[in-house]
């Protein structure tokens, strides 16, 4: 079994069930299943074979799942790339990923002239239209980008064979997601589809997704969080996602009132958004059976706020692109602990091992790692790399944690954001978590900085509420209830904070900025 077969099944099982609504318009899993193989067979008209590359730059638009099944379906490789990268970035994704065809939204149409240029390999684009202007727009191209250019509907319209799906065999890459990266050009994770069935298959099976739920998908669809735990875990279980273009809390007030939402996930930023939000009716959330935190850690401080508010159970996970994503989450059906990631999965086991690899005591911290079905098979034409992350079958995450008696573990930090001063560890998060209980600090960030007596210091990044708020108020509050050496050494207000596109505080920028 894999995602496109199980979808498919859905599709035979209950035809006329709504798959996802977008922009007001439901979409049935018999529609969907028509719709994929006839895109398929297109792909397929263009050249496309088995083993193909394919990168989409779109959004959180039914273009992508279309997209996404389609190109499973006859045994291409996906390549899911964020849209608003730079065009070095894509233009970087799009070579080292060898990628044959481009699905991208109207809006990029000036990447599309240049690729036409720059990148000879790629021999068809196709362009997803969302905005009014298209036909202009697609005007204006150059001859030889109109030569490569289809727009998506003419594609669909022009596809009258619908394909089955071919065989793969399990240990097939079906995915290469690039990840950010923290130095150099970011690394392609190949994911099989049995990395990908499985996942969203035991995280669906974990989190008790049935038929009935209906699940608001604002978090970026090209994103791994969103991948498994908002489209690939719902349709295989037959559920309804409800696609936000993008995420607003108005709107998601909205759509979770219109279609009685079931089930939210988003990154602690959203969680954050829609507590602070004012003109949000808590009653919009009366039928949020579970809300579901990733991406980063969640403060607790946040998460007892949001669930006293709006009176629904949050669940913090934990996964990595490397991994399908899903590798640890908190129980919806017993215990769940505040600043944990929950124990392992089913068929996912992790650990927490010191430098050589050994496994350390319960409670001690060290660096964790996992291994199961879901663990990638690689990076892309990067053995050396994939050396380093993969030993003796464990993926190595690069994340500090801890476990407790329960085996609940407990994410302490990255491993490269670990600060040390004057000899003693101190964890951003855990300075992050004080800030974060202050009634006058919205979001705060910690990194740390060069310093000539302690070898580093603390430097923290907040945004407020209360703009009377003063800085040395805020040290004061910290030493009240952390040890000195963990006290920032420099507070800096900011009106917000860098965050990536699924909303995701970023401390490497600010460490930057520090540093500069």
């Amino acid at each position: 079994m894999n995602l496109v077969e199980k979808v498919r099944q859905q599709a035979f099982e209950q035809p006329e069930k709504t798959a996802y609504h977008f922009l007001g318009k439901g979409t049935s899993y018999g529609e969907l299943e028509q719709t994929i193989a006839r895109f398929a067979g297109a792909l397929e008209d263009m050249g496309v074979q088995k083993g193909d590359h394919i990168a989409f730059l779109l959004g959180n638009t039914p273009h992508f799942i279309i997209s996404l099944y389609a190109s499973m379906r006859i045994g291409a490789v996906a390549i899911p790339v964020n849209p608003i990268y730079t065009p070095d970035e894509i233009s970087y994704i799009l070579k080292n990923g060898d990628v044959k065809v481009v699905i991208a939204l109207d809006l990029l149409l000036p990447l599309v002239e240049a690729g036409v240029q720059g990148l000879p390999q790629v021999t068809n684009y196709i362009v997803c239209e969302t905005t009014p202007d298209i036909g202009e727009k697609y005007a204006a191209l150059s001859d030889g980008a109109k030569a490569k250019t289809t727009l998506f509907t003419q594609v669909l319209a022009g596809s009258s064979r619908s394909v089955d799906p071919v065989d793969v065999s399990p240990d097939d890459t079906a995915i290469i997601l690039y990840t950010s990266g923290t130095t150099g050009h970011p690394k392609g994770a190949m994911l099989t589809h049995n990395n990908l069935y499985s996942n969203a298959r035991d995280i669906g099976d974990y989190l008790k997704i049935t038929t009935d739920d209906r699940i608001i998908a604002t978090l970026p669809v090209f994103h791994v969080f969103a991948l498994t735990v908002v489209v690939n875990a719902p349709l295989t279980r037959g559920a309804t996602i409800l696609l936000a273009p993008r995420f607003s809390p108005a709107e998601i007030f909205d759509l979770a009132a219109a279609y009685k939402a079931t089930v939210f996930a988003g990154v602690p930023t959203m969680f954050n958004f829609l507590y602070q939000f004012d003109g949000g009716d808590v009653s919009a959330f009366s039928n949020l059976r579970l809300a579901i935190s990733g991406g980063s850690s969640l403060p607790v401080s946040l998460l007892h706020n949001f669930e006293q508010k709006f009176n629904v159970r949050v669940s913090e996970g934990y996964g990595l692109s490397e991994a399908s994503p899903v590798t640890c989450f908190n129980p919806i059906d017993r215990e769940r602990k505040p600043g944990s990631i929950g124990p392992s999965i089913v068929n996912v086991e992790n650990k927490v091992v010191d430098e050589n690899g050994e496994e350390v005591a319960v409670g001690e911290v060290g660096e964790l790692i996992v291994r199961g079905p879901n663990v990638m098979k690689g990076y892309y034409k990067m053995p050396e790399d994939t050396a380093a992350a993969i030993r003796d079958g464990w993926l190595y995450t690069g994340d500090l944690a801890r476990k407790d008696e329960e085996d609940y573990f407990y994410i302490v930090d990255r491993k490269k954001d670990l600060i040390i001063v004057g000899g003693f560890n101190v964890y951003p998060r855990e300075v992050e978590e004080v800030l974060y209980s202050h009634n006058g600090v919205v979001e705060a960030a910690v990194v740390g900085f060069p310093d000539p007596n302690f070898g580093e210091a603390v430097h923290a990044y907040v945004v407020l509420k209360d703009p009377t708020v003063t800085v040395e108020s805020i040290k004061e509050y910290c030493a009240k209830h952390i040890v000195k050496y963990k006290v920032p050494s420099v507070i800096e207000i900011l009106d917000e904070l860098p965050k990536n596109t699924t909303g995701k505080i970023l401390r490497r920028t600010l460490k930057e900025a520090t540093k500069a």
